[in-house]
Order: C-alpha cells, then sequence, then structure tokens
C-alpha cells in the first residue's frame, strides 16, 4: 500500500505532467493507481446532525458491500469524509475535497442551503455531485446546473405525497392551516409549494409562523395555535426542530390534527413513544416491502443494531449507483459519469420501480411514500411508530406526474 505522503506526491508528479502535456483534469483521476477516492460531506453538528450521522452509517455501509464485491474497475472505493457544518464551510471543504483530496465526486447534505454552494462548486470544478438530503425545489429549478444530481425528493415530491391523501381525508377543501417552517432555505421552499398546493384545492392558513433553526421552546408557537383553532397543523420544520415540535405538542396536550410536508424517521423516533402523530411523507422507510430494501434493512441492523432511515437510505443508495455507473462506463471520469447519469440509465432504489435521474434537472424519478403515526398502544417498540399509507403514484401512474414541474427555470439544456 503506496502511504498518504507518497500517493500525494505521485499525484502531485501527474498533475505537473499533465499540465506540460496539455492533459486536463482526468489524468489526475486516472494518476490514482489504488483508491478511487470519494468525497463524503453532510452535517455532523447542529439541528441536522442526527441525520448526518445516519448518512454517515449509509455510506459506510454501501462502500464495504461494494469493496467486499471486488469494488470498482478493480479497485477499492475510498472515502473523504467530512462535516459541512454551514454553507460557508461546506464551499470550503468541497472545493478542498476536489482539489486536495483529489476525490473523483461527492455525495452527500442535507441543508438546501450548504446544498447549493456544494452544487457551485461541482459546477465549476466539473465533478459530479450527487445530493442526498436537500429538498428545495430551486435547486433543480433555477440553481440546477449539469453536475448537480438529486436523489433526494424535492419539497414539490414530498406535498404530492402527504397531499394525496390529505384529499382523500378531506383536510383540504375549506380548511384552515396553521403551518410552523424553518427559517431557512429549505423551510422558505416548503412553505412556497405548500401554499401552492394548498390554495389550488380550496384551502386556506389560518397563520405561518417562521421558527428559527436553534429553537428549543415552542410554547409561544403553541399558545399561538391553541387561540387559532386551525383544521390542521403542519409541520415545515427540519432536523431536530421536529423532535421538539412533536415532544412539546404532546406534552402541552393539544388535539388538533398534524401532518407535516418534510420529514425524516430518525426525527420521529427521537420524540419518544407516544409523542408521533398525523400523516407524514417519506423518500423512502424500513417498511418498503422490496427484496432489496429488506436486504438492506437486515444488512444495516446487522452492523448497526438499529433500522436504517430514509437518510441512510440517500447516501447508501448513491454509492451503490456511483459504483455500478463506474464499473459499466469502465471509468471514473467525472463527466462521464455525468453524462451516464444523463443517459437515462435505470437503477434498483429499493422501490418496486427501477429510478432514473431526468436530463432537465437531474431530479432522480421514483416513488414515493405517505405513512400514518401508530396508535402508542398498538407498538411493538420504540421503532415501530407508524404505518405505511402507500405509494404515491399509484403503480399505474407514470412515476414523473409528482416530479418538480418542468418550468423552464431550470437551463441545464
Amino acid at each position: 500500500m503506496i502511504s498518504k505522503l507518497s500517493r500525494r506526491s505521485l499525484i502531485k508528479t501527474a498533475a505537473s505532467s499533465a499540465v506540460l502535456a496539455g492533459i486536463g483534469a482526468p489524468a489526475i483521476v486516472k494518476g490514482q493507481a489504488d483508491a478511487i477516492r470519494i468525497g463524503h460531506l453532510t452535517p455532523l453538528t447542529g439541528f441536522l446532525g442526527p441525520l448526518g450521522e445516519y448518512a454517515v452509517m449509509g455510506i459506510k455501509l454501501a462502500a464495504e458491500e461494494v469493496n467486499g464485491a471486488g469494488g470498482v474497475l478493480g479497485r477499492k472505493i475510498e472515502l473523504v469524509m467530512e462535516d459541512s457544518i454551514n454553507p460557508q464551510t461546506a464551499a470550503t471543504k468541497a472545493e478542498r475535497l476536489i482539489d486536495r483530496d483529489k476525490v473523483v465526486m461527492i455525495i452527500g447534505e442535507i441543508s438546501s442551503a450548504s446544498g447549493l454552494v456544494i452544487g457551485q462548486v461541482a459546477n465549476r470544478m466539473k465533478t459530479v455531485f450527487i445530493n442526498t438530503g436537500c429538498n428545495s425545489d430551486a435547486l433543480r429549478g433555477a440553481n440546477c446546473n449539469p453536475y448537480m444530481f438529486h436523489i433526494e425528493g424535492a419539497n414539490s415530491m414530498y406535498v404530492m405525497a402527504v397531499g394525496q391523501y390529505l384529499l382523500r381525508e378531506n383536510m383540504v377543501k375549506g380548511k384552515k392551516w396553521f403551518s410552523l417552517t424553518a427559517d431557512y432555505a429549505f423551510g422558505h421552499d416548503l412553505l412556497r409549494v405548500a401554499k401552492k398546493f394548498m390554495e389550488a384545492n380550496g384551502g386556506q392558513f389560518a397563520a405561518d409562523e417562521l421558527v428559527p433553526t436553534d429553537a428549543n421552546d415552542f410554547t409561544p408557537y403553541l399558545l399561538k395555535i391553541r387561540q387559532a383553532q386551525p383544521d390542521l397543523v403542519i409541520s415545515n420544520l427540519a432536523g431536530n426542530q421536529i423532535t421538539t415540535f412533536l415532544k412539546q405538542y404532546s406534552e402541552y396536550g393539544l388535539k388538533f390534527p398534524v401532518a407535516g410536508f418534510g420529514f425524516d424517521t430518525v426525527v420521529a423516533w427521537g420524540a419518544g413513544k407516544g409523542n408521533f402523530s398525523g400523516i407524514w411523507p417519506l423518500v423512502w422507510h424500513h417498511l418498503v416491502d422490496t427484496p432489496s430494501s429488506k436486504k438492506y434493512v437486515d444488512a444495516f441492523q446487522k452492523k448497526y443494531g438499529k433500522l436504517p432511515d430514509n437518510q441512510s437510505w440517500g447516501d447508501y443508495s448513491s454509492l451503490k449507483i456511483v459504483a455500478q455507473s463506474m464499473n459499466d462506463i469502465k471509468s471514473a471520469d467525472p463527466q462521464r459519469l455525468a453524462e451516464h447519469l444523463r443517459k437515462g440509465a435505470k437503477f434498483d432504489v429499493m422501490k418496486s420501480r427501477e429510478a432514473y435521474f431526468r436530463p432537465y434537472d437531474n431530479q432522480m424519478v421514483m416513488e414515493m411514500y405517505a405513512v400514518r403515526a401508530k396508535d402508542p398502544a398498538k407498538m411493538k417498540d420504540q421503532w415501530d411508530i407508524y404505518e405505511a399509507l402507500g405509494t404515491v403514484p399509484d403503480p399505474n401512474v407514470d412515476m414523473e406526474t409528482i416530479a418538480p414541474p418542468k418550468d423552464g427555470t431550470c437551463k441545464i439544456g
């Protein structure tokens, strides 16, 4: 095994030779004689930290499985992992991963604000970035670019997933909603999409409140909810905001129905038995009944002693997609990888139908899900918090019907 010092020296020499020979960056990629380095960038601190921990578990498991099966192009996958912390730090670390650590691409992120700047770095440096947790539709719209791909569902997809069940249960038309919204890029975008859905289906807002991402006391919001007497309380919150809200909503004894337009299983697990209620959307959950999903759940449980959540699914699946694609095209070149992903390659992402990245905005077209909180008396254990409501869209409907609208704002071309 070549030491880190000697490997860096070799890479530096290869880069110098490439410049002299008039060869571009891909020569550096080909100069990696040992491992194929892949960057992983996700928040491990702050209000999204609990989700980032699952992201790390997911991608580490995927790397173990890929390497155990012979690696990629006969070489091992080596993960270079960083805590993105905030947008400014995320941009700096993304550039360093590509420029100094010589990763061939980047997987990760959860914050839409950080995802935006990572995507900008990836585009400038012509390196693939697969977003595994950023939901903002703007990343698939005005802020899209040819090198940023999205395995995570967009806000509009989450709204459609849970919205179908709210419509079926007559919780939209003529109803008053009171929403709590995370006060950053993700929340603002989700609120915009939620309002569009509500207004198109005859509902109205009793009120909306922006909630700081570091909020620990929801009492002022709960008092306003009690006074407003809404038909439905909507969560446009994120990360451990949801955990805190669910705990305090339950403690306060409010009985208004709850639904969410954005959700991660791990934050509901953190709320504790009896505190989780309502209908919520998910990009994937551990109850999905397919062979590959069951295999993943078993492997994750065996390694970590707990169930996988939706965030771990995204990071795990992304690395598996990258490994499959590089073997298919017989190259680790980022530009060839981007071209391959955009040409309609299909992937098993543990759902009943294969998924693909659509070339319009690089969004993965796939099924989404909705779940309903279980009655605490029916829970088998601390993980058994919801029941699956079904797949959106229905099995006989084109999956692209729930994808973000092609409104012309994305100019990938």
